[in-house]
Protein backbone atom coordinates (compact mmCIF):
# COMPACT_ATOMS: atom_id res chain seq x y z
CA UNK A 1 0.00 0.00 0.00
CA UNK A 2 1.23 3.51 -0.72
CA UNK A 3 1.68 5.96 1.89
CA UNK A 4 -0.33 9.22 2.24
CA UNK A 5 -1.91 11.88 4.19
CA UNK A 6 -4.45 14.80 4.32
CA UNK A 7 -3.80 18.25 3.42
CA UNK A 8 -5.84 21.28 3.68
CA UNK A 9 -6.11 23.68 -0.05
CA UNK A 10 -8.50 26.26 -0.79
CA UNK A 11 -10.84 25.20 1.85
CA UNK A 12 -11.08 21.43 0.89
CA UNK A 13 -9.35 18.21 1.95
CA UNK A 14 -6.89 16.60 -0.63
CA UNK A 15 -5.15 12.92 -0.47
CA UNK A 16 -2.02 13.31 -1.13
CA UNK A 17 -0.22 10.00 -1.84
CA UNK A 18 3.19 9.35 -1.45
CA UNK A 19 5.36 6.29 -4.13
CA UNK A 20 8.07 5.67 -5.37
CA UNK A 21 8.44 5.07 -9.34
CA UNK A 22 10.47 2.35 -11.11
CA UNK A 23 13.56 4.40 -10.90
CA UNK A 24 13.27 4.60 -7.08
CA UNK A 25 12.24 8.33 -7.09
CA UNK A 26 9.95 9.40 -4.42
CA UNK A 27 6.64 11.24 -6.14
CA UNK A 28 3.63 12.23 -4.60
CA UNK A 29 0.21 12.59 -6.14
CA UNK A 30 -2.70 14.85 -5.12
CA UNK A 31 -6.53 13.75 -5.09
CA UNK A 32 -9.27 16.26 -3.98
CA UNK A 33 -11.79 13.89 -1.80
CA UNK A 34 -14.61 16.88 -2.60
CA UNK A 35 -15.12 17.68 1.25
CA UNK A 36 -14.91 20.66 2.69
CA UNK A 37 -12.52 21.22 5.88
CA UNK A 38 -14.65 21.16 8.79
CA UNK A 39 -16.20 18.39 9.46
CA UNK A 40 -15.28 15.97 7.62
CA UNK A 41 -12.05 14.78 8.54
CA UNK A 42 -13.03 10.88 9.33
CA UNK A 43 -15.01 11.35 6.16
CA UNK A 44 -12.01 11.76 4.23
CA UNK A 45 -9.48 9.63 6.54
CA UNK A 46 -12.29 6.50 5.43
CA UNK A 47 -11.53 8.04 1.60
CA UNK A 48 -7.85 8.42 1.95
CA UNK A 49 -7.36 4.57 3.17
CA UNK A 50 -9.43 3.71 -0.16
CA UNK A 51 -7.72 5.39 -2.36
CA UNK A 52 -4.23 4.13 -0.74
CA UNK A 53 -5.84 0.30 -1.42
CA UNK A 54 -6.78 0.99 -4.84
CA UNK A 55 -3.79 3.26 -6.20
CA UNK A 56 -1.40 2.20 -8.81
CA UNK A 57 1.66 3.88 -9.75
CA UNK A 58 1.74 5.35 -13.29
CA UNK A 59 3.90 4.25 -15.55
CA UNK A 60 7.83 5.81 -15.96
CA UNK A 61 7.04 9.13 -18.20
CA UNK A 62 3.24 9.79 -17.38
CA UNK A 63 2.73 12.89 -15.95
CA UNK A 64 2.93 13.35 -12.57
CA UNK A 65 -0.01 14.25 -10.74
CA UNK A 66 -1.87 15.13 -13.01
CA UNK A 67 -4.96 12.35 -13.19
CA UNK A 68 -6.21 11.10 -16.63
CA UNK A 69 -9.80 12.53 -15.93
CA UNK A 70 -8.29 15.63 -15.96
CA UNK A 71 -7.76 15.81 -20.02
CA UNK A 72 -10.97 15.70 -20.57
CA UNK A 73 -14.12 18.05 -19.75
CA UNK A 74 -16.84 16.71 -18.01
CA UNK A 75 -19.54 17.37 -21.28
CA UNK A 76 -16.98 15.52 -23.05
CA UNK A 77 -16.98 12.31 -20.82
CA UNK A 78 -21.29 12.41 -20.84
CA UNK A 79 -21.18 12.28 -24.33
CA UNK A 80 -18.37 9.12 -24.30
CA UNK A 81 -20.78 7.65 -21.46
CA UNK A 82 -23.89 8.05 -23.36
CA UNK A 83 -22.14 6.05 -26.20
CA UNK A 84 -21.40 3.24 -23.91
CA UNK A 85 -25.02 2.92 -21.93
CA UNK A 86 -26.57 3.03 -25.54
CA UNK A 87 -25.94 -0.48 -25.50
CA UNK A 88 -26.77 -1.74 -22.31
CA UNK A 89 -30.50 0.13 -21.62
CA UNK A 90 -33.79 0.45 -23.34
CA UNK A 91 -34.19 2.81 -26.12
CA UNK A 92 -36.58 5.22 -24.39
CA UNK A 93 -34.10 5.16 -21.08
CA UNK A 94 -31.44 6.06 -23.29
CA UNK A 95 -33.41 8.86 -25.08
CA UNK A 96 -34.38 10.51 -21.88
CA UNK A 97 -30.96 10.43 -20.53
CA UNK A 98 -29.88 12.13 -23.89
CA UNK A 99 -31.98 14.65 -23.48
CA UNK A 100 -31.72 15.20 -20.09
CA UNK A 101 -27.52 15.38 -20.74
CA UNK A 102 -28.38 17.98 -24.10
CA UNK A 103 -30.39 20.13 -21.86
CA UNK A 104 -29.67 21.78 -19.74
CA UNK A 105 -27.20 19.55 -18.39
CA UNK A 106 -24.29 20.18 -21.53
CA UNK A 107 -24.79 24.27 -21.38
CA UNK A 108 -24.75 24.64 -17.95
CA UNK A 109 -21.07 23.05 -17.49
CA UNK A 110 -19.93 23.65 -21.08
CA UNK A 111 -19.64 27.54 -19.80
CA UNK A 112 -18.20 26.33 -16.76
CA UNK A 113 -15.34 24.61 -18.38
CA UNK A 114 -15.10 21.89 -15.71
CA UNK A 115 -12.96 18.80 -16.56
CA UNK A 116 -14.18 15.51 -15.20
CA UNK A 117 -11.44 15.70 -12.66
CA UNK A 118 -11.73 18.95 -11.48
CA UNK A 119 -15.47 18.51 -10.94
CA UNK A 120 -16.52 19.27 -7.37
CA UNK A 121 -19.62 18.16 -5.26
CA UNK A 122 -20.26 22.01 -4.49
CA UNK A 123 -20.14 22.23 -8.90
CA UNK A 124 -23.45 20.10 -9.25
CA UNK A 125 -24.75 22.14 -5.92
CA UNK A 126 -24.61 25.01 -7.64
CA UNK A 127 -26.20 23.23 -10.45
CA UNK A 128 -29.04 22.12 -8.83
CA UNK A 129 -30.16 25.25 -6.80
CA UNK A 130 -29.89 27.10 -10.45
CA UNK A 131 -32.27 24.79 -12.07
CA UNK A 132 -34.19 25.05 -9.41
CA UNK A 133 -35.31 28.35 -10.06
CA UNK A 134 -37.09 27.31 -13.24
CA UNK A 135 -38.01 23.65 -12.75
CA UNK A 136 -39.68 21.26 -9.63
CA UNK A 137 -37.41 19.45 -7.57
CA UNK A 138 -38.73 15.97 -8.92
CA UNK A 139 -37.04 17.06 -11.99
CA UNK A 140 -34.18 18.20 -10.75
CA UNK A 141 -33.68 14.94 -8.80
CA UNK A 142 -34.02 13.25 -12.69
CA UNK A 143 -31.10 15.14 -13.84
CA UNK A 144 -29.15 14.48 -10.07
CA UNK A 145 -29.76 10.53 -11.47
CA UNK A 146 -28.04 10.75 -14.26
CA UNK A 147 -25.15 12.44 -13.42
CA UNK A 148 -24.67 10.42 -10.38
CA UNK A 149 -24.65 7.30 -12.92
CA UNK A 150 -22.78 8.79 -15.16
CA UNK A 151 -20.03 9.75 -12.42
CA UNK A 152 -20.43 6.01 -10.69
CA UNK A 153 -19.02 4.78 -13.75
CA UNK A 154 -15.91 6.62 -14.35
CA UNK A 155 -15.33 5.16 -10.49
CA UNK A 156 -15.98 1.87 -11.67
CA UNK A 157 -13.54 2.45 -15.29
CA UNK A 158 -11.08 4.18 -12.49
CA UNK A 159 -10.85 7.76 -14.10
CA UNK A 160 -11.96 9.55 -10.76
CA UNK A 161 -11.82 8.04 -7.54
CA UNK A 162 -14.60 9.29 -5.70
CA UNK A 163 -18.12 10.08 -7.31
CA UNK A 164 -18.51 13.98 -6.31
CA UNK A 165 -22.53 13.23 -6.38
CA UNK A 166 -22.51 11.42 -3.46
CA UNK A 167 -21.87 14.03 -1.49
CA UNK A 168 -25.00 16.00 -2.61
CA UNK A 169 -27.83 16.76 -0.73
CA UNK A 170 -30.82 15.80 -3.85
CA UNK A 171 -34.28 18.68 -3.17
CA UNK A 172 -36.56 17.57 -1.71
CA UNK A 173 -38.59 15.66 -3.42
CA UNK A 174 -42.32 17.73 -4.27
CA UNK A 175 -45.64 15.79 -3.34
CA UNK A 176 -47.73 14.54 -6.18
CA UNK A 177 -51.29 14.67 -5.81
CA UNK A 178 -53.13 13.56 -9.10
CA UNK A 179 -55.69 14.85 -10.64
CA UNK A 180 -58.43 12.72 -11.72
CA UNK A 181 -62.36 12.17 -13.09
CA UNK A 182 -65.08 10.72 -10.61
CA UNK A 183 -67.43 8.18 -12.02
CA UNK A 184 -70.04 10.77 -13.14
CA UNK A 185 -67.21 12.17 -15.18
CA UNK A 186 -65.80 9.08 -16.30
CA UNK A 187 -69.37 8.15 -17.66
CA UNK A 188 -70.25 11.65 -19.28
CA UNK A 189 -66.34 11.52 -20.97
CA UNK A 190 -67.44 7.86 -22.42
CA UNK A 191 -70.53 9.18 -23.68
CA UNK A 192 -69.26 12.08 -25.51
CA UNK A 193 -65.77 10.45 -26.92
CA UNK A 194 -68.18 7.79 -28.86
CA UNK A 195 -67.35 6.79 -32.30
CA UNK A 196 -64.18 9.17 -32.10
CA UNK A 197 -60.63 8.05 -33.01
CA UNK A 198 -59.93 8.82 -29.09
CA UNK A 199 -62.64 6.59 -28.07
CA UNK A 200 -60.40 3.61 -27.87
CA UNK A 201 -57.88 4.98 -25.90
CA UNK A 202 -59.66 6.97 -23.74
CA UNK A 203 -61.71 3.70 -22.68
CA UNK A 204 -58.83 1.58 -21.99
CA UNK A 205 -56.84 4.41 -19.89
CA UNK A 206 -59.88 4.75 -17.81
CA UNK A 207 -61.69 1.54 -17.20
CA UNK A 208 -58.40 -0.88 -17.37
CA UNK A 209 -56.21 1.99 -15.89
CA UNK A 210 -53.25 1.66 -19.22
CA UNK A 211 -50.74 3.83 -20.27
CA UNK A 212 -50.58 5.60 -23.19
CA UNK A 213 -47.88 3.54 -24.44
CA UNK A 214 -50.14 0.38 -23.01
CA UNK A 215 -53.16 1.56 -24.92
CA UNK A 216 -51.57 2.72 -28.57
CA UNK A 217 -49.26 -0.57 -27.94
CA UNK A 218 -52.45 -2.64 -27.95
CA UNK A 219 -52.69 -5.40 -30.57
CA UNK A 220 -55.55 -8.08 -31.76
CA UNK A 221 -53.21 -10.73 -30.73
CA UNK A 222 -53.31 -9.68 -27.66
CA UNK A 223 -56.88 -9.89 -27.41
CA UNK A 224 -58.48 -13.58 -26.30
CA UNK A 225 -62.31 -13.98 -27.21
CA UNK A 226 -63.05 -17.27 -26.52
CA UNK A 227 -61.40 -16.84 -22.89
CA UNK A 228 -62.00 -13.28 -22.56
CA UNK A 229 -58.92 -11.67 -21.55
CA UNK A 230 -56.53 -9.18 -22.43
CA UNK A 231 -52.78 -9.26 -22.32
CA UNK A 232 -50.64 -6.03 -21.85
CA UNK A 233 -47.35 -7.39 -23.52
CA UNK A 234 -46.26 -4.85 -26.07
CA UNK A 235 -45.80 -0.18 -26.01
CA UNK A 236 -45.13 2.48 -27.96
CA UNK A 237 -43.81 4.76 -26.61
CA UNK A 238 -42.36 8.73 -28.58
CA UNK A 239 -39.12 8.91 -28.00
CA UNK A 240 -36.11 10.81 -29.45
CA UNK A 241 -33.04 9.38 -32.28
CA UNK A 242 -30.78 11.54 -33.90
CA UNK A 243 -32.91 15.14 -32.80
CA UNK A 244 -35.94 13.46 -34.45
CA UNK A 245 -38.97 12.08 -32.30
CA UNK A 246 -40.38 8.71 -33.78
CA UNK A 247 -42.18 6.14 -32.52
CA UNK A 248 -40.30 2.86 -30.66
CA UNK A 249 -42.63 -0.27 -30.34
CA UNK A 250 -41.75 -2.51 -28.63
CA UNK A 251 -41.91 -5.95 -27.15
CA UNK A 252 -41.74 -5.05 -23.39
CA UNK A 253 -43.61 -2.96 -20.92
CA UNK A 254 -42.32 -0.53 -18.23
CA UNK A 255 -41.63 -2.85 -15.74
CA UNK A 256 -42.15 -7.01 -15.18
CA UNK A 257 -45.19 -6.15 -13.18
CA UNK A 258 -46.53 -4.25 -16.01
CA UNK A 259 -46.97 -7.25 -18.07
CA UNK A 260 -50.17 -7.99 -17.20
CA UNK A 261 -53.32 -10.44 -18.41
CA UNK A 262 -56.76 -8.19 -17.43
CA UNK A 263 -60.47 -9.70 -17.84
CA UNK A 264 -62.05 -8.93 -21.04
CA UNK A 265 -65.17 -7.53 -19.51
CA UNK A 266 -68.53 -7.54 -21.77
CA UNK A 267 -68.45 -4.00 -22.65
CA UNK A 268 -65.45 -3.71 -24.17
CA UNK A 269 -65.74 -7.35 -25.78
CA UNK A 270 -68.65 -5.45 -28.04
CA UNK A 271 -66.74 -2.45 -28.36
CA UNK A 272 -63.33 -4.15 -29.51
CA UNK A 273 -65.91 -6.69 -31.51
CA UNK A 274 -67.42 -3.62 -33.25
CA UNK A 275 -64.22 -1.98 -33.71
CA UNK A 276 -62.15 -5.07 -35.44
CA UNK A 277 -65.16 -5.27 -37.82
CA UNK A 278 -64.92 -1.74 -38.69
CA UNK A 279 -61.63 -1.76 -39.86
CA UNK A 280 -61.86 -5.14 -41.89
CA UNK A 281 -64.31 -2.51 -43.37
CA UNK A 282 -62.48 0.24 -44.18
CA UNK A 283 -59.46 -2.25 -45.31
CA UNK A 284 -62.02 -3.13 -47.96
CA UNK A 285 -63.10 0.50 -49.03
CA UNK A 286 -60.33 2.36 -48.92
CA UNK A 287 -58.41 -0.76 -51.09
CA UNK A 288 -54.35 -0.19 -51.60
CA UNK A 289 -54.98 3.41 -49.91
CA UNK A 290 -55.07 1.34 -46.71
CA UNK A 291 -52.08 0.80 -44.94
CA UNK A 292 -51.49 -2.22 -44.22
CA UNK A 293 -48.45 -2.36 -41.69
CA UNK A 294 -50.62 -2.04 -38.22
CA UNK A 295 -53.11 -4.45 -39.01
CA UNK A 296 -52.60 -6.24 -35.67
CA UNK A 297 -52.73 -2.80 -33.60
CA UNK A 298 -56.15 -2.06 -32.34
CA UNK A 299 -55.59 1.95 -32.27
CA UNK A 300 -55.74 3.58 -35.79
CA UNK A 301 -57.23 5.98 -38.11
CA UNK A 302 -59.39 5.46 -40.67
CA UNK A 303 -56.65 4.71 -43.00
CA UNK A 304 -54.83 1.65 -40.58
CA UNK A 305 -51.96 4.29 -39.87
CA UNK A 306 -51.52 3.37 -36.03
CA UNK A 307 -52.11 6.48 -34.04
CA UNK A 308 -49.19 8.15 -31.97
CA UNK A 309 -48.65 8.76 -28.51
CA UNK A 310 -48.80 12.48 -28.81
CA UNK A 311 -51.44 12.04 -30.76
CA UNK A 312 -53.65 10.98 -28.34
CA UNK A 313 -52.24 13.37 -25.43
CA UNK A 314 -52.64 16.70 -27.95
CA UNK A 315 -56.22 15.74 -29.10
CA UNK A 316 -57.26 14.70 -25.76
CA UNK A 317 -56.45 17.87 -24.37
CA UNK A 318 -58.65 19.75 -27.13
CA UNK A 319 -61.14 17.52 -26.92
CA UNK A 320 -62.00 18.38 -23.10
CA UNK A 321 -61.42 22.09 -24.25
CA UNK A 322 -64.16 21.96 -27.19
CA UNK A 323 -66.43 19.85 -24.84
CA UNK A 324 -66.69 21.87 -21.52
CA UNK A 325 -64.88 19.20 -19.75
CA UNK A 326 -62.69 20.41 -17.05
CA UNK A 327 -58.95 20.06 -18.29
CA UNK A 328 -56.53 16.94 -17.13
CA UNK A 329 -53.80 14.85 -18.46
CA UNK A 330 -54.83 11.95 -20.79
CA UNK A 331 -52.54 10.18 -17.45
CA UNK A 332 -54.91 11.08 -15.30
CA UNK A 333 -57.45 8.99 -16.88
CA UNK A 334 -55.57 6.05 -15.26
CA UNK A 335 -55.41 7.87 -11.73
CA UNK A 336 -59.34 8.08 -12.33
CA UNK A 337 -59.15 4.36 -12.75
CA UNK A 338 -57.50 4.04 -9.29
CA UNK A 339 -59.59 6.55 -7.51
CA UNK A 340 -63.13 4.37 -8.80
CA UNK A 341 -61.74 1.25 -7.76
CA UNK A 342 -60.50 2.60 -4.43
CA UNK A 343 -64.11 4.15 -3.49
CA UNK A 344 -65.57 0.86 -4.60
CA UNK A 345 -63.68 -0.67 -2.04
CA UNK A 346 -60.93 -2.61 -3.96
CA UNK A 347 -57.48 -3.24 -1.57
CA UNK A 348 -54.24 -1.27 -2.96
CA UNK A 349 -52.91 -4.41 -3.72
CA UNK A 350 -55.36 -5.57 -6.14
CA UNK A 351 -55.20 -2.08 -7.96
CA UNK A 352 -51.60 -2.08 -7.63
CA UNK A 353 -51.95 -5.66 -9.93
CA UNK A 354 -54.51 -4.03 -11.85
CA UNK A 355 -52.40 -1.06 -12.81
CA UNK A 356 -49.35 -2.97 -13.06
CA UNK A 357 -47.19 -1.10 -10.32
CA UNK A 358 -43.76 -2.62 -10.00
CA UNK A 359 -44.08 -2.13 -6.32
CA UNK A 360 -46.58 -1.38 -3.48
CA UNK A 361 -45.30 1.65 -2.47
CA UNK A 362 -45.45 3.08 -6.03
CA UNK A 363 -49.55 2.58 -5.55
CA UNK A 364 -49.62 3.40 -1.99
CA UNK A 365 -48.07 6.99 -2.10
CA UNK A 366 -50.11 7.90 -5.06
CA UNK A 367 -53.12 6.79 -3.39
CA UNK A 368 -53.04 6.90 -0.20
CA UNK A 369 -55.23 9.80 0.73
CA UNK A 370 -58.15 8.67 -1.62
CA UNK A 371 -58.08 5.74 0.76
CA UNK A 372 -60.98 6.26 2.66
CA UNK A 373 -62.24 2.90 3.15
CA UNK A 374 -59.12 1.54 5.02
CA UNK A 375 -59.71 4.25 7.30
CA UNK A 376 -63.26 4.06 8.07
CA UNK A 377 -62.60 0.08 9.29
CA UNK A 378 -59.48 1.84 11.55
CA UNK A 379 -62.72 3.78 12.72
CA UNK A 380 -64.62 1.18 12.99
CA UNK A 381 -62.00 -1.29 15.06
CA UNK A 382 -61.68 1.74 17.39
CA UNK A 383 -65.41 1.97 18.18
CA UNK A 384 -65.88 -1.49 18.60
CA UNK A 385 -62.61 -2.03 21.02
CA UNK A 386 -64.03 1.00 22.89
CA UNK A 387 -67.78 -1.28 23.31
CA UNK A 388 -68.92 1.61 21.66
CA UNK A 389 -72.75 1.11 20.32
CA UNK A 390 -73.32 -1.06 16.81
CA UNK A 391 -75.27 2.18 16.07
CA UNK A 392 -72.62 4.49 16.08
CA UNK A 393 -70.19 2.14 14.29
CA UNK A 394 -73.15 1.48 11.43
CA UNK A 395 -73.10 5.35 10.73
CA UNK A 396 -69.80 5.47 9.32
CA UNK A 397 -71.45 3.69 6.26
CA UNK A 398 -73.79 6.20 5.80
CA UNK A 399 -72.92 8.29 2.80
Amino acid sequence: MVAGHLQEKGGQLYAVLSYKDRNGKRCTKWITTGLPVKGNKKKAEAILMDLRKKFVPPEVGETKNQPLSDGISFVQYLDKWLDIVKTTIKPSTYSSYHSIVQYPIRPYFQEKGLTLGGLQASDIQEFYLNQLKRVSPNTVIHYHAVIHKALRYAVKTDLIPVNPADKIDRPRKNSFTPSFYDSKEINKLFEAVEGTLLEMPVKLAAFYGLRRSECIGLRWSAIDFVNNTITINHTVATIEVDGKEIDLASDTTKTKSSLRTLPLVPMFKELLLRKQSEQKELRRVCGKAYNTDYLDYVCVNQLGVRISPDYVTDAFRQFLQQHGFRVIRFHDLRHSCASILLANGVPMKQIQEWLGHSDFSTTANIYAHLDFHSKVSSAEAMLTGLGLKATEVESLRVE
